[in-house]
């Protein structure tokens, strides 16, 4: 599981801004809705961060940006380096490394007052002893009392409506139009599915096509609640995007 989806952030890095209409715009909203959650939760902060999934910043910019403590790991390296370059560009003062998050706790030092793993980081666990190894070592960089956060798809409806395609969104660029969408390959139970994200780019009379593909499981919410619990995590509460103002739904839980 690790070397495919390694592999797929380290392809999808430098292309991963074009998946988004207004990529700066995106990442101050996602922060915001974000930062209302965890103050309504911790208080005021300024509080510390480990974004253990952190892709090419999408929320660790922006949440630097407002003032947290970030430290920010994931995964792929060129994900990790292409975020450096855009906390630079957005003059985001916060620290990076690489990390898998199975191995967490032996590869980051010190307790956070958050750590979390947001955009379907955690659907990529095919197996509930990966997922019961990164929620663990997630919970084990918390402080007491700190926030465990993380936002998957809504898969418990998804397995029901069995989508083959995300519908595609079309963008005016400067030098032509744009469009990406997801093609869905399920398996027979329904329960995993590979993803083919593509990129399409008119350039003049011509389009360039960028296909990039991952597996994920359909990980249902019973599911993360279950290795929530045998992290000892308590306090486990979904927060819908109508409520947060995240696009994604969001499960918090509280270390003891």
């Amino acid at each position: 599981m690790a070397d495919a989806t390694q592999a797929f952030y380290d392809e999808l890095a430098e292309s991963y801004h074009l998946l988004f209409a207004d990529w700066p715009g995106s990442m101050q909203r996602q922060a915001a809705a974000l930062d209302r959650l965890i103050r309504a939760s911790l208080g005021e902060g300024p509080h510390g961060i480990l974004d253990a999934a952190c892709g090419i910043g999408a929320q660790a910019i922006g949440l630097a940006l407002l003032g947290y403590r970030v430290h920010a790991t994931d995964l792929s390296p060129r994900a990790v380096a292409r975020a450096e370059r855009e906390a630079a560009k957005a003059g985001a003062a916060l620290t990076f490394a690489v990390a898998d998050l199975r191995t967490l706790a032996a590869q980051v030092h010190g307790e956070f007052d958050v750590v979390l793993a947001c955009d379907n980081a955690l659907p990529h666990f095919l197996s509930d002893e990966d997922l019961r190894l990164a929620v663990a070592n997630m919970t084990a960089r918390l402080r007491p009392g700190g926030l465990f956060l993380a936002s998957t798809r809504y898969y418990d409806r998804l397995v029901r409506e069995q989508p083959r395609v995300d519908a595609p969104r079309v963008f005016d660029d400067p030098d032509g139009l744009r469009i990406t969408f997801q093609l869905w390959q399920w398996t027979a139970d329904m329960r995993r599915y590979a993803l083919h994200q593509f990129i399409l780019k008119q350039e003049g009379e011509a389009w360039r096509t960028a296909h990039f593909t991952a597996e994920y499981r359909a990980l249902l919410r019973a599911e993360l609640e279950q290795a929530i619990r045998k992290a000892n995590l308590v306090e486990a509460r979904w927060h819908e995007p109508e409520e947060s103002g995240f696009f994604q739904p969001i499960i918090t839980a509280r270390r003891p």
